[in-house]
Parts: C-alpha cells; sequence; structure tokens
C-alpha cells in the first residue's frame, strides 16, 4: 500500500489542530506547516497527495507557482469567509477545490477523494 502524506497550512491553530487530526485518519503522515516557506518544503521532502491551504495565510499567487511547483498535487483552499466569487477566483487560479475554514467535513471530504484517487491509480 503506498504511503500517503498531506501538508496543511493554516492560520488559525485550532482549525490546524482539527484539520491534522481528522485527517490522520484518512493519510499516513499529516505535516502542518507555518509559512509558506515551510509548506513548500514539507512538499518537497514528503510528496504529499494534497496540500490544504488557508487563504489567510497564502495568496492566489502562491496558489498558482504551488501548483506549477508541484505538478499533479491536488491544492484545496479555504478561508473563514469563502463564498462563490472566491472559489471562483481560487479555481481559476489553479486550485481543486474551495471551503470555507469552518466546513471541516468539506475540506475532509475533498483531501479523502485525493487519497481514494492516489490509491486508485497506483492499484
Amino acid at each position: 500500500m503506498q504511503q500517503t502524506n498531506i501538508v496543511l497550512l493554516q492560520s488559525d491553530p485550532k482549525i490546524a489542530q482539527t484539520l491534522a487530526t481528522l485527517l490522520s485518519d484518512s493519510f499516513h503522515h499529516v505535516h502542518v506547516a507555518k509559512s509558506v516557506e515551510e509548506l513548500r518544503y514539507n512538499a518537497v521532502k514528503h510528496h504529499p497527495a494534497a496540500i490544504v491551504l488557508d487563504l489567510e495565510s497564502a495568496s492566489l499567487t502562491d496558489v498558482e507557482t504551488l501548483k506549477k511547483e508541484f505538478d499533479g498535487v491536488r491544492v484545496i483552499c479555504n478561508h473563514r469567509v469563502a463564498d462563490e466569487e472566491m472559489w471562483t477566483r481560487t479555481l481559476s487560479a489553479g486550485a481543486d477545490d474551495c471551503c470555507p475554514s469552518s466546513d471541516t467535513r468539506g475540506i475532509l471530504s475533498a483531501a479523502v477523494r485525493t487519497d481514494q484517487l492516489s490509491r486508485h491509480m497506483a492499484a
């Protein structure tokens, strides 16, 4: 079985801890970064299946850059006031999904779909 990793960057430590706990049931390793630079370092080192990125900690330019740097890694964005306009802008920047930060179930669902797709492709 292929080991899968996920990297998180969140502005709210409580949301980061909640997501890390929820995602640890579906991923072998959850790495929580404290900056975009640390996120990149963890992505290079751990080859994640997905990145969960709070748009209060990173810009849409960061999303575009991450998608180019880590081809094939899904980028799932979240924001405390995510709405349809933000979802459209985020997906236009290359993100695979965008959820409200309070929607931990939606973020988890987007991440787990990523993990299941990776397992299916590895089989």
